[in-house]
């Protein structure tokens, strides 16, 4: 079964890529990750994966695939990054409390000079958050590592009162298009590759 090179330290990400039996290795990639003047959250998340898939891929010389992704979260325009302390994390929970979001991923595919990534959108609502509520969930360490200060799959999905699209993508990696995007190009999977 071929190798692959995950680019990220994310433990989220590495249990959805395990559920799909890809067989992989975390190399994960160190760069700089400011979002550019005026620009949107689609393209940053896309610039993101392939800056992070293209750093590794130039380390390493194995030639093996290297897949990478990048989330973050966006209201009105708005991209809501990790928290830096306690402060901005109440200020992205106050923000979200009781209105909807979007959750945005890029997922890259690189080996050689070849390049493949996919883009996903996901809504997600929240319910009316209190003062308290938003202090408690921050008294956790759940909130820390995570793009809009929540992370959906465990405690902070009590936050959520409805979900477009995507569960996954919201996690940090969608899973049928990242299946999709491996088994086109022949990484072996626990669900095959793509019919020709």
């Amino acid at each position: 079964m071929q190798l692959l090179i995950l680019a990220s330290a994310s433990p989220r990400r590495q249990e959805l890529l395990a559920q799909l039996g890809v067989h992989f290795t975390v190399d994960p990639a160190d760069i700089d990750e400011s979002v550019r003047p005026a620009e949107g959250a689609s393209a940053y998340v896309q610039r993101m994966a392939r800056e992070k898939a293209a750093a590794v891929q130039c380390r390493r010389e194995d030639g093996l695939p290297v897949l990478a992704a990048d989330t973050t979260v966006v209201l009105e325009g708005d991209i809501l990054g990790k928290p830096t302390d306690h402060f901005s994390g109440l200020g992205m929970l106050a923000r979200l409390s009781g209105r909807t979001h979007s959750v945005f991923t890029a997922v890259c595919l690189m080996q050689g000079d070849e390049c493949v990534e996919v883009a996903v959108e996901t809504r997600v609502t929240f319910v009316t958050l209190s003062r308290e509520v938003c202090e408690r969930y921050l008294a956790t360490d759940e909130p820390w590592d995570k793009a809009g200060s929540y992370g959906i799959q465990g405690l902070g999905g009590a936050l959520v009162s409805r979900i477009e699209g995507s569960y996954s993508n919201v996690v940090g990696l969608p899973l049928a298009e990242t299946w999709q995007l491996l088994a086109a190009r022949g990484v072996a999977t626990r669900l095959g590759l793509l019919d020709a």
